[in-house]
């Protein structure tokens, strides 16, 4: 009877364990992952330089560890400098906005002949 009980606790507790690992996984990423988060996190990984179609059996989990770990450590000198142009933009942090941008006329300035200003009899 003892034996039969054991088994009996030992079988619900491999049944409770992949529910509640399953359930810190999911809360921990603030839900199902969608096919656009997995294919732009792919992207982003290839950009740091994992390649995961010649990836080796034996090497996959540290390649990917340490493509993970340059991912985010691109993401952390990417913060750091937009927080230092903004620190040295007065007008992003006063609210009113980026300064225009130089206009694109083509051209010359006009040139006044006589004089800076113009007299206003000159042609009679």
């Amino acid at each position: 009877m003892k034996n039969a009980m054991q088994r009996m606790a030992l079988v619900s507790m491999m049944a409770i364990v992949p529910a509640v690992s399953f359930a810190q996984s999911s809360s921990n990423n603030n839900g199902p992952v969608t096919r656009a988060q997995v294919i732009q996190e792919l992207i982003d990984l290839e950009s740091v330089g994992y390649h995961p179609a010649s990836a080796n059996d034996a090497t996959y989990p540290d390649d990917a560890q340490s493509a993970m770990r340059r991912l985010a450590a691109k993401r952390a000198d990417e913060a750091r400098l937009a927080q230092e142009r903004q620190q040295q933009e007065p007008a992003a942090q006063s609210g009113y906005g980026a300064p225009p941008a130089p206009s694109g006329e083509s051209g010359a300035p006009a040139v006044v002949s006589g004089g800076a200003t113009p007299s206003v009899y000159r042609h009679h």
